[in-house]
C-alpha cells in the first residue's frame, strides 16, 4: 500500500531512478540488485530499499528487480503514461530551444501550442507546434482541457502571465523564467526551475573541496608522494 505522503527528497530521486533504469534496459540489463543500482546512482542499498517502500516496494527477495517491470513502475509513479497536454508560453530563446531540443512525448507530454505577443511569431510552426497569440490563450486552455504551461517569458512578464494561466483552469506551471511563481491556495502546482542555481551550487562545493585540499596539504602542484 501507498503511504499518504512521501517526502521531497524522495520524489526527487524518483526521475533519477527511472533515467537509470532506462538505461540499463537499452543495455539489454534484465535484472538488477539494490547494491548494483545504488553502486550506478551512488546510493546505499537500504536507501533505495526505503524509497521503493514509500510506494509499495517493487523488489523481490533474492532476486533483485526486474529493470523493465521497476523501470514501468516508476514512469508510472512520475505520470509518464496519464497522457498530459502542454502549451509553451513565450517563444524567446529560452522557449525555442525546448521546442528544438526538448522531447516533451518522452516524457508523457503533448504540447499542443506556443504563446507569443511578437506578430513577426504568430502563424509560424516550429517543430510542428503552432504560435499563437497570447490572446488566445485562456480560451485555448479552457477549449483545450491543457494540463501544464510551460513558462518561458522574461521575469517582469511572469507574474502577469502565470496569474492568466491560473484563471484558465491550468493545473500545472513548469516555471523557468527568473522569478518565483507562487500559486498560494490556488492548488496548482508550480516547479520553478533556476538554471543558475545548479551553477552557484557547483561553485560552492568546488570552493570547499579546493578549501578542504588545502587544509589537508594536497595543493594543486604539491608533492602528493612525500604528504
Amino acid at each position: 500500500m501507498k503511504k499518504s505522503t512521501v517526502s521531497k527528497n524522495v520524489i526527487m530521486r524518483m526521475p533519477r531512478y527511472l533515467q537509470n533504469l532506462s538505461r540499463l534496459y537499452r543495455e539489454g540489463v534484465t535484472r538488477i540488485s539494490s547494491s548494483e543500482l545504488g553502486k550506478r546512482m551512488g546510493l546505499t542499498p537500504s536507501q533505495i530499499r526505503q524509497d521503493f517502500s514509500c510506494f509499495g516496494g517493487f523488489g523481490q527477495q533474492g532476486y533483485g528487480y526486474n529493470v523493465e517491470s521497476l523501470r514501468m513502475e516508476i514512469a508510472s509513479i512520475l505520470g509518464v503514461y496519464e497522457g498530459y497536454s502542454a502549451i509553451l508560453v513565450g517563444v524567446g530563446r529560452i522557449g525555442q530551444s525546448l521546442l528544438e531540443f526538448f522531447d516533451f512525448e518522452h516524457f508523457g507530454y503533448k504540447l499542443r501550442a506556443a504563446f507569443d505577443v511578437r506578430q513577426e511569431l504568430i502563424g509560424e510552426t516550429l517543430r510542428g507546434v503552432p504560435v499563437l497569440d497570447f490572446k488566445e490563450l485562456p480560451e485555448f486552455v479552457r477549449a483545450n482541457d491543457i494540463d501544464v504551461a510551460v513558462l518561458t517569458t522574461s521575469c517582469d512578464e511572469a507574474s502577469g502571465v502565470a496569474d492568466a494561466l491560473m484563471e484558465s483552469g491550468i493545473r500545472g506551471i513548469w516555471n523557468f523564467t527568473e522569478c518565483e511563481v507562487n500559486p498560494g491556495d490556488t492548488g496548482i502546482v508550480v516547479e520553478n526551475i533556476h538554471l543558475p542555481d545548479s551553477l552557484l551550487r557547483l561553485g560552492y562545493s568546488v570552493r570547499e573541496a579546493g578549501a578542504a585540499r588545502e587544509e589537508n596539504g594536497a595543493n594543486p602542484g604539491s608533492d602528493s608522494e612525500h604528504a
